[in-house]
């Protein structure tokens, strides 16, 4: 595989993965699994397990079908040739969001069901949260041979990465919250509204009120609108450019 130079693709930093074969022999592999399942039963309230040779006899009575490649796809080996390549449309967001509350189970069918959430603490050594980074980064790794990192090493890239995800990122999301919930309640007066502005290397948080879009008039006894005001046309078809003008001229009085 090349690109349109004819250079090879997996050249420079470009590293070749490298598909695993799964062993139930391999601690890697059985580690992944034991911290998986310990997770997934945690939230549906299910007690775990971490007995290795239980979990063995499973992996090992699993039937699990061969990977197949699908057919007919194209993979762009070069940047430049990705980039002439015509996008694909957006999809539907309402169809795509029907379709998946149509795979949902009728709620009658889950009286009494409930699921737990996993709230992350790296420094329980029970609860299988770094058991399952280590394996799963370590196994990525292993795809690309890249150095692996032992359960302390793991631990403290995660003790890095956490604060910052739990401070900036939790207080920017809540505030936003804030500003939806108040969208929510009608007739709230603008004056509720905030702008936020946060440093957290200073500390320092300030808010201030939004400026009030300004207010047109469409002609001298017509109605207010601002920029923020749209007009929506669904005539169930295409309209033609003659048909859009004078659904303006019928339904608004507009020219």
């Amino acid at each position: 595989m090349a690109t349109s130079s004819g250079a090879p693709f997996w050249s420079g930093p470009k590293r070749p993965p490298t598909p695993l074969q799964f062993s139930a022999d391999d601690p890697l592999h059985l580690g992944f699994i034991i911290a998986a399942a310990n997770l997934r039963a945690f939230n549906y309230g299910l007690k775990g397990s971490t007995d290795p040779a239980l979990f063995k006899k499973a992996v090992e009575a699993a039937m699990v079908p061969e990977f197949v490649p699908k057919q007919g796809v194209k993979i762009a080996t070069d940047p430049k040739e990705a980039e002439k390549a015509p996008a694909a449309p957006p999809p539907d967001e309402d169809e795509a969001s029907d379709a998946i509350v149509a795979t949902l189970p009728a709620p009658s069918s889950l009286a009494g069901y409930r699921m737990t959430p996993v709230d992350f603490e790296k420094d329980d050594d029970t609860n299988f949260h770094i058991d399952f980074i280590a394996a799963a980064s370590n196994l990525r790794a292993r795809n690309y041979k890249i150095t692996e990192a032992d359960h302390h090493r793991t631990k403290q890239i995660a003790g890095k990465i956490i604060p910052a995800i739990a401070t900036t990122t939790s207080l920017v999301t809540g505030l936003v919250c804030l500003e939806l919930l108040k969208l929510m309640q009608p007739a709230k007066p603008i004056e509720s509204f905030k702008n936020g502005f946060v440093n957290l290397a200073l500390p320092f948080v300030s808010f201030s009120e939004p400026i009030a879009a300004p207010k047109r008039k469409i002609g001298a006894k017509g109605a207010e609108w601002t920029l923020w005001d749209r007009y929506e046309v669904d005539e169930g078809r295409e309209l033609t450019l003659k048909e859009f003008l004078a659904y303006f001229q019928e339904r608004h009085k507009l020219e």
